[in-house]
């Protein structure tokens, strides 16, 4: 009988531990599908860019900037937008003047940008507008957006813009040519690469100001990241093998694959540099939160790090 009630007491343990199995296989899908919800509702959010509000800003600028010149000037859009990662109030709007075919376009490019400031002063002259080495930066207080204007010259081979001195042309650059990349990851991997590219820059906006990392480096980050990934195409599971492969990406220089400077991330210093190991240490421990809360299923410590932006 001992034998029969062992079999009996066995038989049953094992019932016990696949119903515990099964509701906590449950809990964990349950769970999942509410982190990914909750990171599409913040894509939704980023993706509301206010277009009538940015093309409104635009024809003002067009209109200042076409007074008084011969030809016309023709605005492009540039940076995050003309590669789809912009993020609404976390992302500049940059655009390339080009002003081939206008009286400008034997200037250098430090009086076109003398000359932009002018104008747009004029019509706007309660508007904060302040001249850099490569643009003209304008910063609508009644909307929040901050508009990048870089002087550009068309010619046979690709665009020239302000060099990093800020007073003659640059080498051609090709942002299609980093476009194109961008582009296959994302399609090789069910176009989520970048949405991603958008959550990260979320929790990038988190951090302390002197760890963050610029736009065109988190995307030039995400194609390394992405090349060749297996993994699940969600939105959460993604994200953190977005975050841990950045832990050790970050540490060295991204070769420049428009040509407008030798790398993209120069700023940060040579590999391994002080400044690398500090975005290196604030991107391990963003990971680790993320793993954490995962660890937990706890969907208020993902909320947490994103409203904390």
């Amino acid at each position: 009988m001992s034998g029969g009630g062992w079999y009996y007491w066995s038989k049953h343990t094992d019932i016990e531990k696949v119903l515990r199995e099964t509701e906590s296989n449950e809990k964990r899908i349950e769970y999942e599908g509410e982190v990914n919800r909750y990171l599409q509702s913040l894509l939704t959010n980023y993706n509301n860019r206010k277009t009538d509000e940015i093309r409104q800003h635009l024809e003002t600028i067009r209109g200042a900037l076409d007074k008084n010149i011969e030809g016309a000037i023709e605005l492009v859009f540039g940076g995050s937008l003309s590669k789809h990662t912009y993020v609404n109030g976390l992302s500049d709007i940059d655009m390339l003047v080009r002003i081939n075919d206008t009286s400008l376009a034997n200037a250098s490019p430090a009086d076109i940008k003398a000359y932009f400031a002018e104008r747009l002063l004029k019509r706007l002259p309660n508007t904060e507008v302040e001249v850099g080495k490569l643009a003209v930066t304008v910063r609508f207080s009644s909307t929040g957006h901050e508009i990048q204007l870089l002087p550009a010259l068309q010619t046979k081979t690709g665009v020239r813009i302000a060099d990093p001195n800020g007073d003659g042309w640059s080498k051609v650059i090709r942002p299609i040519k980093f476009a194109e990349k961008l582009t296959n990851v994302n399609q090789s991997c069910n176009h989520k690469v970048i949405p991603v590219i958008k959550l990260f820059k979320g929790l990038n906006e988190s951090l302390p100001e002197n760890v963050r990392l610029s736009g065109y480096h988190i995307e030039s980050l995400a194609i390394k990241a992405f090349e060749g990934y297996t993994g699940r195409k969600t939105y959460k599971d993604m994200l953190q093998h977005f975050c841990r492969q950045a832990i050790k990406l970050v540490l060295s220089p991204i070769v420049d694959s428009t040509g407008q400077s030798v790398h993209v991330d120069e700023y940060l210093g040579a590999s391994n540099s002080l400044r690398r190991r500090q975005c290196s240490a604030a991107l391990e421990r963003l990971s680790n939160r993320l793993s954490r809360a995962d660890a937990h299923m706890n969907i208020e410590r993902w909320k947490e790090m994103f409203e904390n932006e």
